[in-house]
């Protein structure tokens, strides 16, 4: 007899809604070198024509996709939770990642604010924890939530005062 099976609930929140134009605007800013590079190969090989406007037409439709649809994807998918037992993740857009931390296993709680970030008022939060996966990474949180989120990490790991192994 099978024992039954605990389905995980998608985590509640959702990123900030500026998320979209932070991924929207990186990656506008990863098309930059290729479209450099496929202007320098014009400029330096005219006998190729049509593999230049084969090559053209594709790195449009691939960035086209990437800017003004991966970002929406992404969107729809990342979810973040906090609890007073676990940290949730959902991430992805092609392949989907769930994470759950459990507060015990907690080590530190970090904030980080790149440039673009700091530019739309954002935020990540990375979770360490004793976990051979890693760190779970909330990411594209409005500045106050991401402050708000270490805020009550930290006293709902305090009162966890496990060894976090």
């Amino acid at each position: 007899m099978s024992q039954p099976r605990t389905i995980l609930a998608d985590p509640a929140w959702r990123p900030s809604p500026k998320a979209k134009v932070l991924w929207t605007i990186q990656a506008a800013l990863g098309w930059i070198v290729p479209f450099v590079a496929l202007i320098v190969w014009v400029a330096f090989d005219g006998d190729r024509r049509g593999a230049q406007l084969v090559v053209f037409v594709v790195a449009v439709v691939l960035a086209l996709v990437s800017i003004g649809v991966v970002p929406m994807w992404r969107y729809a998918v990342h979810r973040w939770e906090v609890t007073d037992e676990a940290v949730y993740t959902r991430v992805g857009w092609l392949t989907v990642q769930s994470r759950v931390a459990p507060i015990s296993r907690v080590q530190t709680v970090d904030t980080e604010r790149g440039p673009l970030e700091r530019l739309l008022g954002l935020a990540t939060v990375t979770v360490t924890t004793a976990s051979s996966a890693g760190a779970v990474q909330i990411s594209a949180l409005d500045l106050p939530v991401a402050e708000q989120t270490v805020t009550r990490l930290t006293e709902i790991a305090a009162l966890h005062r496990g060894d976090a192994t």
